[in-house]
């Protein structure tokens, strides 16, 4: 059996030891990159191996391609290989932001073409609270062949949105905290606003209170007041640097809905152009 979506403490608990499986941490914190090389070092679940949000989820930034640019694919399959990902390798990812940063290796995954990736469902929160073990030993890495088989239909690129802003055929969904989609409260990026168009859903309103995802027919039902009808190959979903948005195309995965598409760029890019427009 391959998990695609998630995974709960005690499925993994009960493979741990399991060959054909790897876990991955990543944890890390927007205004503190150090963070996560830290508390991996101070302990992490057995087995673990850390990737950072910066050095290996994402590209060098140039100016003009937003906050966390997609990392080169040849170079990122070589990473997951080196780690230990092969072909039919079952990853679970997990951090301590609500999925945040998980979310991220979960859809790179994807576009890679590896499906046998899965969330630990509430994150290390959950593993804590059931009395998960820590350790700080550093994991033995077995690695292997990675062949990347990019999915290219996962993702579109700004100059895709902006030829839809005004299409019926492009549902966009922005997965920032409400207030930064008003443009309020924009202490990130240097212009505040959104892209012309898109509709908000804050990547937490998918989650309990403990941090674990909504039961699947709540999500489904939540998902689909905000589709009105579209499909969900027309779903686009952005947030500042194409980081959290990709929590809501879990969630959409979740509730049955899968399909919809990620701009990578996110607001972070689109907002470096002061071309391109910007609502409030």
């Amino acid at each position: 059996m391959s998990y695609t979506t998630l995974v709960d403490v005690a499925t993994l608990q009960a493979h741990l030891d399991d060959p054909a499986w790897l876990v991955v941490d990543v944890r890390h914190q927007l205004a503190d990159t150090g963070y996560g090389d830290r508390v991996y070092a101070e302990g992490h679940i057995p087995g673990a191996v850390f990737l950072h949000c910066d050095r290996d989820l994402s590209g060098p930034m140039t100016g003009s391609n937003g906050r966390h640019p997609l990392p080169d694919p040849e170079q990122l399959a070589q990473r997951l290989g080196d780690i230990g990902i092969g072909a039919t390798t079952q990853v679970v990812v997990y951090d301590d932001a609500q999925g945040m940063i998980a979310g991220r290796l979960w859809w790179l995954l994807r576009w890679l073409g590896h499906d046998r990736v899965a969330l630990l469902n509430g994150g290390l929160q959950a593993w804590q609270a059931a009395a998960g073990v820590m350790t700080k030993l550093l994991p033995k890495l077995s690695p292997r062949v990675f062949v990347p088989r990019q999915q290219d239909r996962l993702r579109v690129d700004a100059d895709y949105v902006l030829e839809r802003i005004e299409s019926p055929h492009m549902h966009l969904i922005d997965g920032r905290a409400a207030d930064r989609f008003r443009g309020e409260n924009e202490t990130i990026d240097p212009v505040g606003g959104h892209i012309p168009g898109a509709i908000n859903r804050f990547f937490k309103d998918n989650l309990l209170a403990d941090g674990r995802f909504k039961p699947a027919a709540e999500l489904r039902a939540e998902w689909l007041a905000i589709l009105t009808g579209t499909l969900p190959d027309q779903v686009v979903h952005q947030c500042g640097s194409g980081v959290s948005a990709c929590l809501n195309m879990v969630a959409m995965e979740i509730a049955g809905l899968p399909g919809s598409k990620l701009y990578a760029g996110s607001w972070s890019e689109w907002c470096a152009d002061r071309g391109r427009p910007v609502a409030r």
